[in-house]
């Protein structure tokens, strides 16, 4: 686990310092190597059951658990993991959340096991908000699946799309400079202050400023999902810092 929280840091310093030099973006490639990467992932993962269940069993399961979720088949067909990847995410989901449900405590849970250096308290709540679309106060494992596979495995757009949706925290279709800085600040606060290279106290404001100006084309004091996507895609410092998000997931 150690191991795993210093290549999580490495990750994010390397994506912060590459936005900040002439770098060049690369679409990441899509491996079984960086799906492992992810911390929720890792969280489920671990949780898992021994893998001598075989296919009936996790259909089995699916039908038992008390929130059902959609048919194995239909959610292979609405992201882009193989059935056997289903499969072990779900046996996983079902022993940390027997409910069939994930809560926000539990995310807060997880972020501060795989960033105990710094406060993931409020990361984990943005991060929580994203994915809890119905806005319920809890996460079915279908939207969880859905939401990791647009993260991890998802085009360039969805992605962005999926980051938008992040920073644009009342969920009106406009992100604000508070609601970008309150972002970046939370990320900052997770990493915590112990990371390489050090992070300036006002690191995440410069950050802000930066993009915010590049992204707000008509100086309106907002910006909304065109623009957010547009800039991002003619930009390769912002594609590259937008890796960081790939690294705290």
């Amino acid at each position: 686990i150690l191991r795993t929280r210093k290549r999580i840091l490495t990750d994010v310093c390397i994506s912060m310092r590459t936005s900040e030099s002439d770098g060049k973006w690369q679409k990441p490639r899509i491996s079984r190597k960086s799906l492992m990467k992810c911390c929720l992932v890792k969280w489920i993962i671990a949780s898992a059951a021994p893998q001598g269940s075989n296919s009936a069993d996790s259909d089995l399961e699916l039908s038992m658990v008390r929130h059902q979720p959609e048919g194995l088949e239909q959610l292979q067909a609405q992201t882009k993991f193989t059935r056997k990847e289903l499969q072990s995410l779900y046996r996983g989901f079902k022993n940390e959340c027997p409910s069939g449900l994930v809560d926000e405590e539990t995310f807060k849970s997880i972020y501060s096991q795989f960033f105990p250096q710094g406060d993931a308290t409020t990361y984990a709540h943005f991060l929580f908000n994203a994915f809890d679309m119905d806005r319920n106060g809890s996460i079915r494992f279908e939207d969880f699946v859905i939401g990791l596979s647009v993260l991890l495995r998802g085009s360039v757009t969805e992605k962005l799309r999926w980051a938008f949706n992040l920073y644009d925290i009342n969920k009106d279709g406009y992100i604000t400079k508070e609601e970008m800085l309150a972002i970046m600040k939370s990320i900052y606060d997770m990493m915590g202050r112990y990371t390489f290279p050090c992070v300036k106290d006002d690191a995440a404001f410069e950050h802000v400023e930066k993009f915010f100006q590049k992204m707000d084309r008509n100086r309106d004091g907002v910006v909304t999902i065109d623009e957010f996507i547009e800039t991002c895609q003619k930009d390769e410092n912002i594609m590259s810092s937008m890796q960081l998000f790939e690294n705290v997931i």
